[in-house]
């Protein structure tokens, strides 16, 4: 893992600091689910769909982690605590999984012991790869193994004694299976009381986040390995400046806006100029407050706060300080230590929040989200469905956003997608006007919002085809039965069976000499008229300039005349839509005209 860059390395002022655990896999695999565990709290329950739709923060301090039962005592410990990020797992958060990686000293990879890796578990295997993030897996769900007998909150090898050989040799047969992908992917694992080298091997932890069955263990290994091999990584300048990341920007009673923080380098005090990014730019406002969470409180839920002067990374923490409404959530906090610095972090700050990785296209749609994590990742979701973009912003969506997006012509990219983000009142009276030309589509679950837009431009298609269609002329063959002559002229009126295709009135008919025999006025079934019939239909037509025994006769097969330019698009553009006998019919209808011209309607 790329590691952040240190104020200083193991100065006079320098300590172990809490290490930042990242938490990924996929969607409903159970990350959430054994974060609450650890902190004895229930916030899955309010995520949008039960899924983490920003990344949250949890601090379980060692004191805490040492009371879960696992073998403390035989380590000497000096790290703190842990410090979890809960980031999102589907796979539309890539890009955020992947900030978070950034962000993270060590990782969970959480896998569904019973489902087994999915496409999200592996490209979160990748971005751990990519950064050189050190993780170990946690194998969830180990009470959902049909016959699995639960003993609430006990170490692995405690539960696992108790379990029959039948349920014991399932759990064998499925860790063994995650084993196999992961050596697949090029990482020797195994399950984590079987390790003998941590260096060389990922542990693979069982746990349940349901019955805390195997937690005891996953905190012990990840304090283990902090405290073997990250004792440098994990040092810290206690007096350097902070360096840390906005979670989220949200208004507190009492406070105004505020800013959820993770400090993850120096420190960060009440008085001190920061550098955060807003829409308009890079702003410098002073530290009023600093409110930090009660430990195993979630950062982004929690409603008590304990007021401090400072706070020292790693941390969640929330600050207080005037003109933050502008914030970018997901842009980088930087403290000033001096007024000379000022610039050129601000400029830093400045940079990394315009790198903004979206793929803009000349013709698309526009996209809208709260931060610019969850702008890439709806990007990212939505290049993967070749979807092009046209514009990408974060913030609300204003009125001036919808007027110009009214002005795109094609209709299917005059739209919206609105990820987890406010719709201005002025521009709601815009969505609500009829005259509105702008599909907006809003949600706060990316691959949800996705899902409703594909299906609406699934839905216009057809409609679009469909149009097409009642200007198209179809192909239909007929045949004159033998006995139904009704009228012999002006117009002649006749019984028909349709022998192939769809039969519509005011087409012109035409025998398989290619000679015009008149036009078909209207279509009669049992003394109705109908706009059209299908193959297999028997029903009276009456044809406008033609005479029977002259132009046509009982028992002849006449086809609907299809002008050249028709013929080009139902061959090149609709051949797909058209069913087998329409397609009989268009192929012996080409036939006879290319006998003379063989590139007619080519």
């Amino acid at each position: 893992m790329a590691k952040k860059k240190k104020q200083s390395q193991k100065t006079e002022g320098s300590g172990i600091r809490t290490p930042i655990v990242c938490v990924l896999g996929h969607v409903d695999h159970g990350k959430t689910s054994l974060l609450d565990y650890i902190r004895g709290s229930s916030v899955t329950a309010g995520e949008a769909g039960a899924i983490t739709q920003h990344i949250g923060a949890t601090l379980v301090p060692f004191d805490a982690i040492a009371k879960t039962g696992g073998a403390f005592q035989k380590l000497q410990i000096n790290i703190p605590g842990l410090l979890f990020i809960d980031t999102p797992g589907h796979q539309a958060f890539t890009t955020l999984r992947a900030r978070g990686g950034a962000l993270a000293d060590m990782a969970i990879l959480v896998v569904d012991i019973n489902e087994g890796f999915q496409p999200q578990t592996i490209e979160a295997l990748e971005i751990l790869r990519t950064y050189k993030t050190p993780f170990v897996v946690a194998a969830t769900k180990i009470d959902r193994i049909h016959g699995w007998r639960v003993n609430k909150s006990a170490p692995f090898k405690k539960t696992f004694e108790t379990q029959g050989d039948r349920v014991k040799q399932i759990f064998e047969t499925k860790t063994y299976e995650l084993i196999g992908k992961l050596s697949e992917k090029g990482f020797n694992c195994e399950r984590y009381d079987r390790v003998s080298d941590f260096a060389r091997n990922i542990a693979i932890v069982p746990v349940s986040g349901i019955t805390g069955e195997g937690v005891p263990d996953l905190l012990m290994m990840l304090i283990g390995l902090a405290q073997r091999y990250m004792t440098e990584e994990l040092a810290v300048s206690v007096n350097g400046p902070g360096l840390g990341t906005v979670l989220e920007v949200k208004e507190e009673r009492g406070l105004g806006m505020t800013l959820d923080v993770i400090l993850y380098d120096g420190t960060l005090g009440v008085g001190d100029e920061i550098a955060v990014a807003t829409g308009d730019g890079v702003i410098n406002p002073k530290v009023r407050s600093l409110l930090k969470p009660r430990p195993m409180s979630e950062i982004l839920v929690e409603d008590r706060f304990e007021r401090v002067k400072s706070v020292t990374a790693a941390a969640g923490i929330k600050v207080s300080a005037p003109h933050l409404e502008g914030v970018i959530a997901g842009s980088p906090l930087r403290v000033i230590p001096a007024a000379e610095d000022r610039e050129v972090i601000n400029e830093e700050v400045r940079r990394e929040v315009e790198e903004i990785h979206v793929a803009l296209s000349e013709e698309g749609i526009t996209i809208k989200a709260d931060t610019i994590g969850a702008l890439e990742a709806l990007a990212k979701e939505l290049e993967d469905h070749h979807i092009p973009i046209m514009k990408a912003e974060v913030g609300p969506v204003s009125r001036h956003d919808l007027i110009e997006i009214g002005t795109v012509k094609e209709p299917l990219n005059a739209v919206l997608l609105a990820f987890n983000t406010a719709i201005l009142p002025d521009a709601l009276d815009i969505l609500k006007d009829p005259a509105n030309k702008v599909t907006a589509f809003t949600g706060n679950v990316i691959y949800r919002l996705i899902e409703d837009y594909t299906e609406w431009v699934e839905d216009q298609k057809r409609k679009i085809e469909a149009a097409r269609f009642e200007h198209i002329i179809l192909p239909a063959k007929v045949v004159i039965l033998e006995g139904c002559v009704f009228r012999q002229s002006n117009p002649a009126v006749v019984g028909v069976r349709v022998l192939g295709g769809k039969l519509r009135s005011g087409v012109y008919l035409m025998r398989r000499d290619g000679k015009r025999v008149g036009q078909l006025k209207n279509i009669q079934v049992r003394g109705e008229n109908v706009p059209d019939a299908d193959a297999g239909a028997e029903v009276a037509v009456s044809i406008e300039g033609a005479t029977v025994g002259r132009q046509i006769s009982e028992k002849d097969e006449l086809y609907a005349e299809i002008p050249e330019n028709h013929v080009k698009v139902l061959e090149k553009e609709m051949l797909g839509s058209l069913k087998p006998g329409m397609r009989e019919v268009l192929d012996e209808y080409t036939l006879m005209r290319r006998k003379e011209n063989p590139f007619w309607g080519k």
